[in-house]
């Protein structure tokens, strides 16, 4: 009498539990089609397994009734069997400080340009699509902008002149420090053992262009912890525009020209965040181009929010998000029209 295989709980165990390819299926087919197979191209239920072919047939008559697991996913059309796939996901989305394409070219026997693609891909699966706002619960959430990129006495000529070209250049002056040619990533992180963060890649720090994002993120009445930027300053009385000034939110200023602390007013919380990304991006990823950005945002947002579960949970989550995505190699590059998350938004 055969026994179900274990779930995997560690690295190790995953990678000897996906060298089966039925295994591999049948963990694709339990994430996206819980309660059975439905076709990806008409959603019928009424499919026939195929076992000589590998592929479902859909009994419903259109031009695609054959099907594999793949498609309608961040697999369709790659040529990369699964049970290279899967322990990519496994480590990407539990490597605390991320992974590199050159580390998968090693591990997994494939090039540089393939484990970039892949990454990636699983990147793609990873942004979250949640419409539930921040601090609905009556949690405190911090707001607060960081800068990405490398030092100008660190880059070299070409990086530096490419850097201080104008449609590059975002200079912030705050006092002897300037941010030219660097990334702007705006983040809003609920506090708590459970509390998540949203992250954004945006053109500046101005208050039209973060407060549009608050409104979006959190929720009304919800009590904002914030340095003394001005971009904050109205966030009392919501949006200007309409013609009720009501209050929208309790907010809170920590003046950091002054002390970093205020009683339990802070953003220490979301600056332990930005030192674990900045972690990442320097010391895995080396340098990310701005046009890319946004992925490893997602990367980074997706673990921080999946800390509370083990690997194999995070595992199972990531799984379930692989249906409705697809990226290809020209959309990656720029060549084609991008998956519908532009860098700034």
């Amino acid at each position: 009498m055969s026994t179900k295989p274990k779930a995997p709980s560690t690295l190790l165990e995953a990678v000897r539990h996906f060298a089966d390819p039925t295994v591999c299926r049948d963990a694709l087919v339990a994430a996206r089609w819980p309660k059975g197979v439905r076709c990806p191209h008409c959603g019928s239920k009424e499919a026939s397994w195929l076992a000589n072919a590998g592929l479902w047939k859909c009994r419903t008559k259109h031009p695609r009734q054959k099907f594999s697991v793949k498609v309608g996913t961040i697999f369709e059309d790659s040529p990369i069997s699964l049970d290279k796939w899967l322990p990519v996901v496994w480590m990407l989305v539990n490597c605390k400080n991320g992974i590199s394409s050159l580390e998968v070219m090693r591990d997994l026997g494939v090039t540089q340009k393939t484990a970039w693609f892949m990454l990636h891909r699983v990147r793609l699966a990873l942004r979250e699509g949640t419409f539930t706002k921040l601090g609905g619960g009556g949690g405190v959430v911090e707001v607060d902008e960081s800068w990405i990129g490398g030092a100008a006495r660190l880059m070299n000529a070409k990086q530096r002149k490419r850097a201080m070209k104008p449609e590059a250049k975002k200079t912030v002056n705050r006092g002897p420090r300037s941010f030219s040619g660097k990334a702007i990533v705006f983040g809003m992180l609920e506090r708590g053992g459970h509390g998540r963060v949203r992250l954004r890649h945006v053109p500046n720090v101005q208050r039209e262009t973060l407060e549009p994002h608050i409104h979006e993120h959190v929720a009304k009445g919800t009590d904002i912890h914030s340095d003394a930027h001005g971009a904050y300053e109205r966030l009392d009385w919501g949006d200007l525009a309409s013609p009720i000034r009501e209050q929208y939110y309790n907010h809170q200023v920590v003046d950091h020209a002054v002390q970093y602390v205020r009683g339990n007013v802070h953003t220490n919380s979301l600056e332990n965040f930005w030192s674990l990304l900045k972690r990442g991006i320097r010391g895995t990823y080396v340098s990310v181009e701005p046009f890319h950005l946004h992925r490893y945002l997602d990367e980074q947002a997706f673990r921080f929010n999946e800390r509370k579960g083990t690997d194999a949970e995070r595992f199972a989550e990531a799984l379930s998000s692989i249906a409705g995505k697809r990226l290809t190699y020209r959309q990656l590059i720029g060549a084609e029209p991008r998956d519908g998350h532009p860098a700034m938004m």
